[in-house]
Formats: C-alpha cells, sequence, structure tokens
C-alpha cells in the first residue's frame, strides 16, 4: 500500500505532539534548568519538522495527481501478503509467549523461524539465529540490565 507524505505526515505530527504532551507530567528536578523531559521533546521537535516537510511532499505530489492511498502489485500476491504480515506476528508472538517461554528460547524460535521463512539454508539460520540470541541477551540482559524474561530457563539463569 502506498499511502501519501501528506497523511504520514499528518500521523507522525500528531504522534509527535502527543509526546510533547505527555512530557508535560514529568517531574522537574529542583536546582536545574532542564529534566526528564528535555530529551523526548527534542525528539518530538525533530519529529515535528520531519512531519512538516513529509506533508510539503506529499500536498505537492497531489496537486500532481497522486492518490491519497493506493494498494502495491504485490497485495494481490498471497505470499507476498504473509511475507509482510511475519515480522507484525512475530512481535505479537514475541508478546504472548516471552514471559511463558523465556526470551532466550523464543527468540532463537522467532529468529530461526524468520530467516528460514526468507529463504535462508538451515544450516546458515541456526548458528546464526543463536549467535544473534545471545548477542541481544548479552546486550540488553547484560551490559543494559533490562529484565528480560526467563521462562523456561528460570532455574538455569
Amino acid at each position: 500500500m502506498r499511502v501519501n507524505d501528506a497523511v504520514l505526515g499528518l500521523v507522525l505530527l500528531l504522534l509527535a505532539s502527543a509526546m510533547i504532551w505527555l512530557t508535560t507530567y514529568f517531574p522537574a528536578f529542583p536546582g536545574q534548568d532542564y529534566g526528564p523531559a528535555l530529551f523526548p521533546r527534542l525528539l518530538a521537535t525533530g519529529l515535528i519538522v520531519c512531519a512538516l516537510l513529509l506533508m510539503l511532499r506529499g500536498l505537492a505530489a497531489r496537486r500532481q495527481g497522486e492518490p491519497w492511498a493506493a494498494l502495491a502489485s504485490w497485495w494481490s500476491r498471497p505470499g507476498q501478503v504473509v511475507s509482510f504480515l511475519v515480522m507484525p506476528l512475530a512481535v505479537v508472538a514475541y508478546l504472548l509467549f516471552a514471559e511463558t517461554l523465556g526470551f532466550i528460547p523464543l527468540a532463537f524460535a522467532l529468529l530461526l523461524a524468520l530467516f528460514l521463512w526468507f529463504g535462508e539454508r538451515p544450516l546458515r539460520a541456526l548458528p546464526v539465529a543463536a549467535a544473534a540470541t545471545l548477542l541481544m541477551y548479552w546486550f540488553f540482559g547484560e551490559m543494559m540490565r533490562v529484565p528480560l524474561p526467563r521462562g523456561l530457563l528460570n532455574d538455569i539463569l
């Protein structure tokens, strides 16, 4: 599906505006000129600039006859539609099963399934999925101290 840039710019503008509004609830640090709201507001300001540029480009394309939205030709091919939906479905699967199965088994299974779905050979997909899973676990779980779900490996880790 091809959506006009003006529509995407409007959505981005609304999201960035909501982001700025939500930072008004952040607490201020006494004795400092800036607090935890500074970085999200700077980021939202950059998003607003991008949104306005997208809207200008979209309106210019609209004047030249581009529709607000149009389906791409690949939407008529079911295999490509499934390939398009595989990534959001993997995220939903992670959200549903992460606590039960744990990060390491689920991330490995999802990565392996994605590699195989998109045509990678199993002999290459297995070690890459394992290495990527361990690298992500090390980075997020150990370096960044993100509490990743342990699930089935609760007694081991």
